[in-house]
């Protein structure tokens, strides 16, 4: 047996008692010989299924709802979700009762050929926010097959998803129109970070970041890796909310991408800020650290 050809092990005992019985109907072989060759105690197979408690079973019920209302977010983020929800519960527990009742999503991702330099993304990372903006651009289409264009600009410190703007075209003009929007409610970054696209790369960006004193980190070509945090939101929106989708008009996908991007920011978990929202961590960061620095 080569190795990871076969299936996977029996690990529990429940799923080892179905297997002893399984191999008695189908082929009809005492029990002894059919613990033998599953490799389960014969004292293990008579004794009876334990049954579980009441607790049990309502945490399993706010599992399979958690799982339909967010079928792409895992068991780690149900752990956060059942323990703002007031269940004391530990990870290995929640982890078993995941796959117990067969919760988990596969996620086939497909590979790509690295091409470009390879420059380490983390040696410029913003220490608060508003010092670093990405953006970067999404294509989807509707129903009848037109394209929609999505920009997505996000603060690279507190991982907020800026703005999502959905358009059939965005151009140069429309980007600075955009980013003056978040500058109006944010104020303006330091620093932004863009692929080398021609919306980005266009004189009217550069005249932008030249008036509000903001310069510009461009990318290598070929290297997506370096501008990694808006290509993980990317990534995020795309499993999470846009392949789930079939937009009818684009004022629908307008709609949906905005509620779904102020979801990512108020409801939505992140490890790298301990499994709080962005929103949660800026507000607290404001409050714990910026009074500090000022």
């Amino acid at each position: 047996d080569a190795q990871g050809v076969g299936r996977g092990k029996l690990l529990t005992p429940n799923r080892r008692r179905v297997a002893v019985l399984l191999l008695e109907e189908r082929f009809g072989v005492s029990e002894r010989r059919a613990c033998a060759v599953i490799g389960q105690p014969r004292s293990t197979q008579r004794l009876p299924a334990p049954v579980p408690s009441d607790d049990e079973m309502a945490l399993r019920a706010f599992l399979r709802e958690f799982a339909v209302a967010r079928p792409r977010w895992g068991w780690r983020r149900a752990l956060v979700a059942a323990r703002d929800a007031g269940w004391r519960v530990n990870p290995k527990r929640i982890h078993r009762l995941w796959r117990d009742e067969g919760l988990r999503v596969p996620y086939k991702k497909r590979k790509k050929r690295l091409v470009g330099i390879g420059v380490t993304t983390g040696a410029f990372c913003p220490i608060r926010p508003n010092v670093v903006w990405s953006a970067d651009f999404q294509f989807d289409q509707t129903r009848d097959g037109r394209t929609i264009k999505i920009l997505n600009v996000i603060d690279e410190f507190t991982r907020e998803a800026l703005v999502a703007e959905t358009d059939r075209s965005i151009d140069a003009d429309h980007v600075v129109r955009i980013l003056d929007k978040i500058a109006g409610e944010r104020g303006f970054p330091k620093y932004l970070r863009f692929d080398n696209g021609p919306e980005f790369v266009a004189f009217a960006i550069a005249d932008w970041c030249r008036f509000n004193e903001s310069e510009t980190i461009f990318i290598d070509p070929g290297s997506p890796w370096q501008n990694a945090w808006v290509e993980s939101y990317n990534g995020r929106m795309r499993d999470e909310h846009l392949n789930g989708q079939l937009f009818d008009t684009l004022f629908e996908a307008q709609v949906l991408n905005e509620a779904w991007r102020v979801d990512y920011n108020v409801n939505r978990p992140h490890s790298a800020h301990g499994w709080r929202s962005p929103a949660a961590f800026a507000a607290e960061w404001s409050v714990t650290y910026q009074p500090s620095l000022a």
